[in-house]
């Protein structure tokens, strides 16, 4: 996993299991930038990281619903955080988380 899609990744970790510790304003915009995935991808991240107060569910629980093995589904997963991580949208998102700690 390369460096951006690493920031995003412990991101998406930090947001589903402590979302109290990210701002109202960054967990909203998070909201959009997940639709810029397809919705069927877009469900896979949110399940797979527990969003937006939604239970997560086993990458095999994932991988079964989408008819793909655990290992096709850790991939599309990785896909879709590479395919996010490189977008302005995360770059503003994570420009601004940075400024917020400082």
């Amino acid at each position: 996993m390369d460096a951006l899609s690493a920031s995003l990744n412990t991101f998406l970790v930090r947001l589903g299991m402590n979302p109290e510790t990210v701002p109202h304003e960054t967990v909203h915009y998070m909201e959009h930038l997940l639709r810029l995935l397809g919705a069927a991808d877009e469900q896979a991240l949110t399940d797979y990281y527990g969003l937006f107060g939604a239970q997560r569910r086993s990458l095999g629980e994932i991988a079964q619903s989408r008819s793909l093995s655990p290992e096709d589904m850790m991939a599309l997963i990785d896909n879709c955080v590479r395919r996010l991580a490189v977008t302005p949208e995360w770059q503003v998102i994570r420009e601004g988380m940075g400024s917020a700690r400082r």
